[in-house]
């Protein structure tokens, strides 16, 4: 098959498939969750693929494959496989309690590794980017430590109890989770928008590439 035939045929399928899309449009239906399952399917598949080839693969080569492996190798080698059992095991309710020693070492490591990835990637910078700002321009350097500090500041929940035993926040804590909300409300809108662009014009290079199919 030449690549002219298959890229001819790439586009039929998408056709066919974006018109199964559209066609929730009309309700959810049989050929909308077809196109569903096509696509968790292919995602799915592609995705042990690429885990097998590009990690487990060479995982193995490197540690309990290689020749003439160290010890460090081994253990290396071994240390993930007797996560990976263990996790398994959750799927037998007698040894759920041995599994969950997986998951405690996955979530912790997990944990461990996205706390110092938030703070070197991206606390610091924008304590840096902050300190930029302010040193270059003022007033938008007051704006973003306000919206930090205040946007922040409405998710603290402290309280003082009145002698009457009725507990409120202080009023400053209120105006500073006001001023926050709002800087909240304002991001947020800019996102939803942001994402509403992009999906038109998402949708409109479907609509032209079916109306060129069509009509090519």
């Amino acid at each position: 098959m030449t690549p002219e035939t298959l890229e001819t045929l790439a586009g039929w399928v998408g056709l066919v498939l974006t018109l199964l899309v559209f066609s929730y449009l009309l309700g959810d239906n049989v050929l909308y969750r077809l196109a569903v399952y096509l696509f968790v399917g292919v995602s799915a598949g592609y995705a042990v693929v690429v885990a097998v080839e590009g990690i487990l693969l060479p995982w193995l080569r490197g540690t309990l494959l290689a020749s003439g492996a160290s010890g460090g190798q081994i253990v290396m080698g071994l240390v993930p496989l007797l996560i990976g059992l263990l996790l398994l095991l959750k799927a037998y309710p007698p040894l759920a309690r041995v599994g969950n020693l997986g998951m405690a070492f996955l979530i912790g490591i997990g944990t461990a590794v996205a706390l110092v990835g938030t703070i070197s990637g991206t606390l610091l910078p924008l304590i840096g980017a902050t300190g930029a700002a302010l040193a270059g321009d003022l007033v938008n350097g007051l704006i973003i430590i306000l919206g930090t500090i205040t946007s922040l500041l409405y998710f603290q929940y402290m309280v003082v109890r009145r002698p009457d035993g009725e507990a409120v926040q202080p009023w400053p804590l209120r105006l500073a989770g006001t001023l926050g909300q709002i800087f909240l409300i304002v991001t947020f809108a800019s996102l939803y928008a942001g994402a509403i662009l992009s999906s038109l014009t998402i949708f409109g290079e479907r609509v032209a590439f079916l109306l060129a199919r069509l009509t090519g």
